[in-house]
């Protein structure tokens, strides 16, 4: 990954898989967020890292929030970047209240023995039409953990972020809306947003030179090195 290979000429970089994502094993059950805080806790003591610089993509921007949440840690965080960062839930609307109700009414039927039987994929596609395309992707015991990820609201722990952050958001991010952003930049105390015109999610990909400039400057200080 570029952003990888930009950081790595002035920091040593670790970019990890979580389990389940990426080139990683599937966890045996259906993780939530305090499972993955502790196999990154247990990667860094393993590691035997005492201070380090955190950057953290849609879900990993959440795992990070709650990691800073942790007391009694045994290194030191310096810095966070958020990119996009999950972790705040928001009021479901009506229609997607109808939608889920629909479909768990419809996941009842489709189970019963007989429509089962005389239909074995209209599970799949009723998966198909009512579920996000990570969530029809994933294997069961991985739609389980999404479940779990993304209904717990870390609104309430992201005044605890005590170190330096630096929010960068593209203002057509429809994941995570830039709402979410200038609401993390009120409430963490020592935070600073950068906003990418008409950039979505993957605003890394889309503005990556400017964002390799940017977070070279936030990590080395605003010193020319």
């Amino acid at each position: 990954m570029a952003m990888i290979n930009s950081i790595a000429e002035y920091r040593k970089v670790y970019c990890l898989d979580m389990p389940g994502f990426g080139k990683s094993e599937e966890p045996k059950i259906a993780w939530d967020l305090n499972d993955y805080i502790e196999f990154i806790i247990k990667f860094i003591e393993s590691q035997q890292i005492k201070e380090l610089d955190i950057i953290g993509h849609s879900n990993g921007g959440r795992i990070s929030i709650k990691l800073l949440n942790q007391k009694n840690l045994h290194f030191k965080v310096n810095k966070l970047i958020l990119i996009g960062s999950a972790g705040i839930v928001h009021k479901i609307s009506f229609t997607k209240r109808m939608r889920v109700k629909l479909f768990k009414i419809g996941k009842k039927i489709v189970q019963t023995k007989i429509i089962k039987k005389k239909y074995p994929d209209l599970l799949d596609k009723l998966k198909s039409r009512f579920g996000s395309e990570d969530y029809r992707n994933a294997s069961p015991v991985m739609q389980q953990s999404l479940v779990k990820l993304i209904h717990e609201d870390l609104k309430e722990e992201l005044p605890n972020i005590q170190v330096p952050t630096l929010l960068l958001w593209g203002t057509a991010d429809m994941e995570t809306p830039i709402e979410d952003a200038e609401l993390m930049e009120k409430v963490i105390p020592d935070a600073g947003l950068v906003k990418f015109e008409n950039a979505s999610h993957y605003v890394f990909l889309e503005k990556m030179g400017q964002i390799h400039r940017i977070i070279k400057t936030f990590l080395q200080g605003g010193e020319n090195k």
